[in-house]
């Protein structure tokens, strides 16, 4: 009988390919929403649906119970900021160590943890991270902040709970194709370039990860003996969003122009989403996933065939139109 593996949160973005990578590769799977609806049930086929909320205790025991791996992909992960910063810690931390004693009491021989480069990078831009850096708590905006603290929480639970197997995987932004339709944070970019929602493309950056390859991350983190008690980057060279809105161009007719810092700032004091972007003015994540790629025998696909995949989904699924051929193509 194929091992059975909890996945929290299998409504999300990447835990859809996580549930993809699983079944590829023969395992059985069970996921965790906060209500099962029939498009949802429908959208992932034979996986397991329970209801389980972080937020309470009901249904953990019950989700947990017969499975050998749990990967917890779960947190909230909103592209404005909140008006206030628990809004965020709370859920992720609480609901991060709800999951955590559940697994330990079950028996359940390692839980794959999903944290950021949120809980790496922020605060030292000055320089290349590793998995041995924190993000400066002075230097986070509420998510960030919620991503440390939920992590660091895991990790004093591990070292606390004799034989309780931890691994960790920090991924950088997330793009690639969606299975649904559905947009979350991490496609908006995209999905807001195609459409010319922008008078033009915020000069921010951000070390990227196809959502593919960051679910084989996580297969690897649960499968790798070696991997209990290791965190790993999971993201490629920083690049910007304008790098981004050229690689679309390539295929689609989009804007390029760079909007000014100063006015993605004006905007910000108006409009959520571009006030969320203002954290990343003057941020680079410069990071190294070295010790994936060593331990875990982790590889990456190309920055503009993850664009692209992530454009082509997201018409094709009708979440945003056609913006048609670039001159030079037509």
């Amino acid at each position: 009988m194929p091992d059975r593996v909890l996945v929290t949160g299998v409504s999300g973005f990447l835990a859809g390919h996580v549930v993809a990578e699983l079944r590829d590769h023969g395992y059985r799977v069970r996921g965790t929403v906060r209500r099962v609806t029939p498009e949802l049930a429908a959208h992932l086929g034979d996986v397991e649906l329970v209801t389980a909320d972080l937020a309470a205790d009901d249904g953990w025991a019950e989700a947990v119970a017969g499975c050998r791996f749990v990967v917890h992909t779960a947190s909230p992960f909103p592209m404005a900021e909140p008006d206030h910063e628990d809004e965020l810690i709370r859920p992720a931390v609480d609901g991060t160590l709800r999951v955590l004693r559940a697994a330990a009491a079950a028996g359940v021989e390692r839980v794959v943890l999903t944290s950021s480069l949120a809980a790496i990078a922020v605060g030292h831009s000055d320089r290349e991270c590793t998995e041995a850096d924190w993000s400066d708590l002075s230097a986070c905006r509420a998510y960030d902040k919620s991503k440390t603290l939920a992590e660091r929480a895991a990790w004093e639970f591990a070292r606390s709970t004799p034989g309780f197997e931890l691994a960790v995987i920090n991924p950088g932004m997330i793009v690639g194709p969606v299975l649904r339709a559905a947009v979350g944070t991490s496609a908006g970019a995209i999905r807001a370039i195609l459409a010319k929602e922008m008078p033009g493309i915020p000069p921010i950056s951000f070390a990227p990860v196809d959502v593919r390859d960051a679910a084989a991350a996580h297969r690897l983190a649960m499968e790798v003996p070696e991997a209990a008690g290791n965190r790993y980057i999971c993201a490629g060279q920083p690049v910007s969003m304008p790098e981004m809105a050229r690689m679309l161009a390539t295929r689609y007719r989009v804007p390029t122009r760079t909007l000014p810092a100063p006015l993605l700032r004006v905007a910000g004091l108006f409009d959520g989403t571009a006030r969320a972007a203002t954290r990343f003015l003057g941020r680079t994540e410069r990071v190294s996933a070295a010790k994936a790629r060593a331990e875990l025998g982790w590889s990456t696909r190309p920055v503009a065939e993850s664009v692209l995949d992530t454009a082509e989904s997201l018409i094709r699924f009708g979440l945003v139109a056609d913006p048609g051929r670039p001159r030079s193509a037509a």
